[in-house]
C-alpha cells in the first residue's frame, strides 16, 4: 500500500464502508474489504498516535518560548 495522506486513507475507508454496507459483493470481495479496511484503520491509528506524540505546548517563560512535549492521557 502506497504511502498517503491520513485524509486520503479516511476517504478510502469511507468507500470501504459503503461498499461493504450495499452489501452486492461476493463473499470473496466483502473478507478483501474488510481486510484492506482493518489494515488502512491501523495505519490511521498509527498516524494518528504519532501525531499525538508531535504535539507540543508552547509556554511563554519572560521572553523565551519554552517548548514542552505534550504527554495525552489514555483513553483506553
Amino acid at each position: 500500500m502506497a504511502k498517503k495522506s491520513f485524509e486520503q486513507y479516511m476517504l478510502r475507508l469511507d468507500e470501504i464502508v459503503k461498499n461493504m454496507e450495499n452489501g452486492e459483493g461476493t463473499l470473496d470481495e466483502t473478507l478483501s474489504l474488510y481486510e484492506e479496511g482493518v489494515k488502512i484503520a491501523k495505519i490511521c491509528n498509527k498516524m494518528l498516535d504519532d501525531a499525538q506524540q508531535k504535539v507540543t505546548i508552547l509556554s511563554k517563560n519572560g521572553a523565551e518560548v519554552v517548548e514542552t512535549v505534550f504527554e495525552g492521557e489514555n483513553e483506553c
